[in-house]
């Protein structure tokens, strides 16, 4: 049977201060990478530069889709009191 999902707020109330500050920290800079590259898609001149910076977007949002699952993996994994 598959343990049930808990939404981020729960696992963020439970989670060890340091390691949700970690992770805090990182989504804080995903989202600084996420709005660059956003940027720099929006305003890019030609179709490589645009490119490129599409595929950092997408880059960014599969890394931060990751530290999410990282997150509930670690919750799930401790043992229940």
């Amino acid at each position: 049977m598959k343990p049930e999902l808990h939404s981020l707020n729960d696992l963020d109330r439970r989670m060890d201060p340091q390691l949700q500050q970690l992770f805090h920290q990182l989504n804080n800079q995903f989202g600084i990478i996420l709005a660059h590259a956003e940027l720099l898609e929006s305003r890019a001149s030609n179709d490589t530069s645009r490119n490129r910076a599409s595929q950092v977007v997408l880059s960014v949002l599969d890394a931060i889709r990751t530290t999410r699952q990282l997150r509930q993996l670690h919750e799930l994994s401790k043992p229940v009191l």
